[in-house]
């Protein structure tokens, strides 16, 4: 099912070569986390499995790596030589299947593993369909494209920066594909690029992203959640200097990172991505965080990330409007808008090994306070050194 080795996102590829740079020694274990308690068929452990081994022959090809050294010149060329010779190893990856429950854990050293969640994730999305017969109707595939140019116009009408984001939760490649190419066609200056690396290069367009929360994760495992957030930063602009610049504010709530995040790297960021809790009370607080500072909010930019609709983005336009510049990022509204219902599932890193190390489980703390994730009593430690009492804002 899967192609190319960069049928991935982008955010995947440039934390890859921030670990190689960071942390070469560092080890990490990765969980699917089955939120919608979907019941699996029989086989379904089975047929991943042989997704995942065929994964194995998947190679960087010479007309790939010219397009990353063209379009993203931060890669530096020692990274691209090493992902010309990578492959994926499937033994990394473990599936278990006991009746409709799925088991997937992923471990190996951190700048292997790295690149499993997003494609592991399509694949598991895209067979649960396959696997229980759910296709799309004749009347909802001739209307994929519609739907996408119907919500990039709207969009455009707005004057908004629009990215995909939905690979994870895909109905399908070619779903995915069709959709990216009706943004491109109808999108214009509204459609500023997509996540996934392949489809970018598929269309001409920008591959979007920068790190995600197992970047502040796992520095919260490795230094202590207090200076997790600021060593995060440091760490980036090391490798990157200055380059993809929005930061990924709610892996210890978004009010520890705004403890963290000081003159220095408001001005080194071009600001900041919301990914959970509510959009409008993060934008309060982002512009009045900068406006403390004595920087411009409108020179910065808010990506907005967390589950959007249409309905959503023209609210958080409304408030965000002359007030601070504002872009999104479009998931599954995009690539899983089929009249199916889209899975509600995420693969996460659960526990790492720093160079010298035990392994240490590793936590995210929500802005949305019942959505913490991991060890509990690591949680409970957690918002005690940050302070953060019961309740996170």
């Amino acid at each position: 099912m899967l192609t190319s080795l960069l049928d991935n996102d982008f955010y995947k590829i440039t934390m890859q070569n921030a670990v190689i740079k960071r942390f070469p020694y560092a080890q990490a274990r990765y969980a699917f986390i089955n939120r919608g308690e979907h019941e699996f068929p029989d086989g379904f452990g089975a047929a991943l499995r042989r997704e995942v081994d065929q994964m194995a022959t998947l190679r960087l090809s010479d007309e790939e790596k010219r397009y990353l050294e063209t379009t993203c010149p931060y890669l530096d060329p020692t990274y691209l030589d090493f992902l010309a010779g990578f492959h994926y190893d499937p033994a990394e990856v473990i599936i278990e299947q006991q009746g409709s429950d799925l088991s997937v854990i992923i471990e190996g050293p951190w700048y292997r593993t790295i690149l499993w969640e997003v494609p592991l994730m399509a694949l598991i999305s895209e067979l649960w369909y396959r696997l229980r017969g759910v296709s799309v109707t004749h009347e909802a595939d001739a209307m994929i494209e519609q739907r996408a140019q119907e919500k990039i116009e709207l969009y455009r009408r707005l004057g908004l920066k629009i990215a995909e984001f939905g690979t994870r939760r895909r109905f399908s490649f070619d779903v995915h594909d069709r959709v990216v190419g009706a943004l491109c066609h109808n999108g214009g200056e509204a459609f500023s690029g997509t996540s996934n690396v392949l489809l970018a290069m598929r269309h001409g367009v920008k591959p979007i992203g920068t790190h995600a929360h197992e970047w502040f994760m796992f520095h919260g495992a490795r230094f202590g959640f207090k200076m997790a957030n600021s060593l995060a930063l440091e760490h980036w602009v090391d490798v990157y200097r200055g380059d993809l610049g929005i930061a990924l504010t709610d892996t210890f709530t978004s009010r520890a990172f705004f403890d963290s995040f000081d003159k220095k790297f408001a001005k080194l960021f071009d600001g900041v991505r919301h990914d959970s809790g509510d959009p409008i009370d993060f934008a309060s607080q982002t512009i009045a965080h900068y406006e403390r500072l004595g920087i411009n909010p409108l020179s910065k930019t808010i990506i907005f990330s967390d589950a959007l609709t249409p309905e959503k983005v023209e609210h958080i336009h409304a408030f965000c409007k002359d007030r601070i510049g504002m872009a999104f990022g479009i998931g599954t509204n995009f690539t899983n808008d089929v009249g199916v219902e889209p899975m509600n599932m995420v693969i996460k890193m659960v526990e790492a090994r720093p160079e010298g190390q035990q392994w240490l489980p590793v936590i995210k703390l929500s802005d949305v306070p019942d959505k913490h994730t991991g060890d509990p009593e690591m949680i409970s430690l957690a918002k005690r050194v940050l302070t953060l009492g019961w309740k996170s804002h």
